[in-house]
């Protein structure tokens, strides 16, 4: 690929100069009005420009230098200073980094930016109108961890994630294992209907189920009024005592098809030629399960946990329609329904944005640690 490194460069150079020449700018400008944000959003500007500045000029020079000769007096002849392996490397270097700059351009402005501005308002007492001045501290921390209904909140994210793991990732693997590996009668019309919720949007899915629990008329009442003797009618999403378990069944409804589909992808990477031999070997059904198949799985088994504790933490919009907001009493609140409510309709911007910041750091963490403690193998391998 034949790039005009020259004017490319210099571009390179124009662009990194200017975004240097922003962060600074912030950083002083906003020291006045806005310190702690003037702070960490012109040094952080400013420290991606200086790095890209510098890392362009090192391009520049071993650019140069690679056309360069020693004059060899004795030989009378110019070698160059590197080798042409080496030249092509300086230039796929180039090339990458050159590329590499819209998409980082992109995750500054709408991924760092915002979490870096969240932070700043995190430590200001500020509703949303005009300009932070109120400067508290770990104020807004501090009644995050003082407010009731939080602690209740947390726990009822923990409580979710926890159902996920234990209830909805097993029965997920159960029903992949009967269409994927057993005799099931009309598998794949029983693929697509579990399938199908996975397609609605969340809003949709919410609706659904108010109406099947609701109090007096829904699904749920009416099917247990018939099996049951003398059964009284539960509103599932007005009692707190059941308002969690509620949501629990909305959510596993709307995407138990997505990780079943993940499970039956897993399966057809199991050879059935080792499940086979392991029969003829004399083992039994529960342990071909267990050191055959599973094994093999190890690496869908570990993508789906992530993916399950993440969107338990992120779930918003199926509670938010369900609970109207974390109703009963509060009772029914998960993380994002209380930093919408606590946050943004009580107009209360730096509060909000404290739990914000604690739910990235709690995702960020988890993510991490996960990737890199039991992940790590399975992006090795896919690299191979």
């Amino acid at each position: 690929m034949d790039i005009p490194f020259i004017p490319v460069l210099l571009i390179s150079h124009l662009a990194a100069t200017l975004i240097g020449g922003l962060g600074l700018r912030l950083l002083f400008a906003s020291k006045n009005r806005d310190p702690q944000y003037g702070l960490m959003l012109g040094a952080g500007v400013g420290l991606v420009g200086g790095l890209a500045a510098v890392y362009l000029l090192w391009l520049s020079f071993a650019y140069l230098i690679s056309t360069r000769t020693w004059k060899d007096i004795d030989a009378g002849v110019d070698p160059p200073l590197l080798t042409e392996r080496t030249k092509r490397d300086i230039a796929k270097t180039f090339t990458v980094f050159f590329l590499v700059i819209p998409g980082m351009t992109v995750f500054f402005l709408f991924v760092l930016y915002p979490i870096i501005r969240a932070a700043n308002y995190s430590f200001y007492d500020w509703k949303g109108f005009g300009d932070p001045t109120d400067y508290v501290k770990f104020a807004n921390y501090e009644k995050l961890r003082e407010h009731k209904v939080f602690r209740d909140t947390l726990s009822n994210s923990f409580k979710l994630m926890g159902l996920s793991l234990m209830v909805q990732l097993p029965l997920a693997m159960l029903l992949a294992l009967l269409v994927g590996r057993g005799n099931l009668p009309g598998r794949r019309i029983f693929r697509f209907l579990l399938f199908v919720p996975y397609v609605f949007s969340e809003v949709i899915a919410a609706i659904i189920w108010m109406y099947v629990f609701h109090p007096t008329s829904g699904l749920a009442n009416m099917t247990l009024d018939a099996i049951l003797p003398s059964y009284t009618n539960i509103a599932f999403l007005g009692e707190k005592e059941y308002v969690l378990y509620a949501i629990f069944t909305v959510v596993t409804w709307k995407f138990f098809g997505f990780h079943l589909i993940l499970y039956m992808a897993g399966l057809q990477g199991v050879p059935k030629d080792l499940e086979e031999a392991a029969r003829v070997d004399g083992a039994a059904w529960w342990q071909v399960l267990g050191r055959v198949t599973m094994p093999l799985m190890a690496s869908t088994i570990r993508l789906t946990v992530y993916l399950s504790v993440l969107g338990s933490f992120q779930q918003f919009v199926i509670v938010q329609v369900l609970t109207r907001g974390g109703d009963p009493y509060n009772t029914g609140h998960v993380i994002t329904t209380y930093l919408y409510k606590y946050g943004l309709k009580h107009l209360r911007i730096g509060y909000g944005s404290a739990v914000a910041v604690l739910l990235f750091a709690m995702t960020l963490l988890f993510s991490l640690g996960y990737q890199r403690m039991l992940m790590r193998r399975d992006y090795q391998e896919a690299g191979r």
